[in-house]
């Protein structure tokens, strides 16, 4: 676990107790109240200690999704860019197709028209 240098202090300040808090219950001696609160305390601190290690990890996996989601908004960007080209390919075809229709559309009228003036005059 990473501990901090406040974590390192503290712990070093009652880890002389514990030893001899340790040694009484061994003995079978009771335990006085001042024995209890230190026990404790070192048990909030290896609690501190494990949720500083947590918010470590959740901070290390909030730090990796943001990282995939900026990966994913760079595909995103990519792809809106790819659909935007297509856009305005399938643009070009259309409109290049409707000059080719109403050109071929305009040669017929006019064969047409150009064979009734050629009937009529006949």
């Amino acid at each position: 676990m990473n501990k901090t240098k406040v974590d390192d202090i503290l712990v070093e300040m009652i880890s002389p107790k514990l030893k001899v808090i340790e040694e009484k219950f061994s003995s079978g001696k009771g335990l006085t109240n001042e024995d209890v609160i230190t026990l404790l305390l070192k048990s909030q601190f290896n609690h501190i200690n494990h949720l500083d290690q947590k918010l470590n990890d959740v901070s290390n996996d909030v730090a990796s999704l943001k990282l995939a989601f900026a990966q994913l908004e760079t595909k995103f960007s990519q792809l809106e860019t790819t659909f935007e080209k297509q856009k305005i390919d399938i643009q070009k075809t259309i409109t290049r197709t409707m000059y080719v229709f109403m050109g071929v559309l305009t040669l017929i009228i006019t064969v047409f028209k150009l064979m009734d003036y050629l009937s009529l005059h006949q």
